[in-house]
């Protein structure tokens, strides 16, 4: 009798998530797609961090460097969220990235951010609304919110860097651990804004950290 049972539960979770993949196939696409873009986009500021450093641009490494760990948890939420609409977080794809001067590299990161907050993650809420998917919406809008931050941040650094000197780039920067979101001091809250996490929680980053 307990083996039937057993079995018979087995089968019901097994439906039930058949069932989930089946209703959410679209969101779990996405989210495939959106994990894949934030590895990438975290890949490729660790690299442009280290040709900041060596032309000297060590506040701006730093900016790299911070952006690139909200990316890495922007993925994380997409992984988990991927796991919970029945897809496969194996073999991530990174797409193909240039390195240049640091400028060249502000540039194509502020491209990227753009197109994400434009174009990829508006489309990706829509849908996964649609298929009441509301854990991955919280995910995509997490990731859209911080991109939105990211962008305004480069285009700071942008203009620092056009003016010949870092002044405007803060070397201190802060990561909510729970969203992605990245603060300087400047606009840090008490609870982060996006998800509420507390501000004793962030992770921290400041320039000696960085060596």
């Amino acid at each position: 009798m307990n083996r039937i049972i057993i079995y018979l539960s087995i089968v019901l979770v097994l439906s039930l998530n058949a069932c989930v993949s089946s209703l959410t196939k679209k969101t779990a696409e996405n989210l495939k797609s959106a994990l894949n873009t934030e590895l990438t986009a975290s890949e490729k500021y660790t690299k442009f961090a280290q040709v900041a450093m060596s032309e000297g641009f060590d506040t701006l490494s730093q900016l790299f460097i911070a952006a690139s760990k909200s990316e890495k948890i922007h993925a994380a939420n997409h992984e988990r969220m991927l796991h919970k609409y029945g897809g496969n977080s194996d073999n991530p794809e990174i797409a193909a990235y240039q390195v240049k001067t640091s400028k060249e590299n502000l540039d194509a990161a502020i491209k990227s951010e753009l197109f994400d907050m434009q174009s990829l993650y508006p489309g990706f809420i829509k849908t996964a609304e649609i298929e009441t998917a509301p854990d991955g919406a919280t995910a995509f809008t997490w990731a859209w919110s911080g991109d939105k931050r990211h962008l305004n941040f480069y285009r700071k650094a942008t203009a620092s860097l056009a003016a010949g000197n870092e002044n405007g780039i803060s070397y201190l920067w802060y990561v909510c651990p729970k969203c992605g979101n990245l603060y300087n001091p400047d606009d840090i809250k008490t609870l982060c804004e996006v998800c509420l996490e507390k501000q004793e929680n962030f992770i921290g980053f400041a320039k000696e950290e960085s060596k």
